[in-house]
């Protein structure tokens, strides 16, 4: 089997694998804070209400944008201008011309392996549930990448 994930450009994916690709992480579920001067991003532990923290799933995915306005539906041609993906980030990775890491399930054949290797949100977020957004500052985390 061939590794289509190196060989073909994101926009050459097929819906399917663009999906595969996503390493299940959930950093992007989380909800992120930007700095208006310097433009630079800083990730909360707060994640989407929607997100299933266990899974890292959402619990809703074909109606996430509907549920959640700010959920964005990611798409090759948006991938250069999305600067807050994390480094990890596949899609990210690939739009770069870098190699998946070996702990990506394409990679390991492991769809548990982005929680083996604490990549994931697993364990480490709460639910935007519980917090006020004017308290999202206090969440700021540096452990994404």
């Amino acid at each position: 089997m061939t590794d289509w994930w190196h060989e073909k450009s994101l926009e050459e994916l097929s819906t399917e694998q663009w999906e595969a690709l996503c390493d299940g992480c959930a950093k992007c579920c989380l909800h992120k804070l930007e700095d208006e001067e310097s433009g630079e991003i800083a990730y909360t532990k707060v994640r989407c209400r929607y997100l299933e923290e266990k899974t890292c799933q959402c619990s809703d995915y074909e109606n996430r944008s509907v549920l959640m306005s700010s959920c964005i539906d990611l798409r090759p041609t948006d991938i250069g201008s999305l600067n807050w993906l994390p480094n990890t980030c596949a899609y990210r990775l690939r739009a770069q011309h870098l190699p998946l890491p070996r702990w990506h399930p394409l990679v390991s054949g492991n769809r548990n392996s982005v929680h083996v290797a604490g990549i994931s949100v697993r364990g480490r977020a709460i639910s935007d549930e519980y917090v006020h957004p004017d308290g999202y500052e206090e969440h700021i985390v540096h452990w994404v990448e």
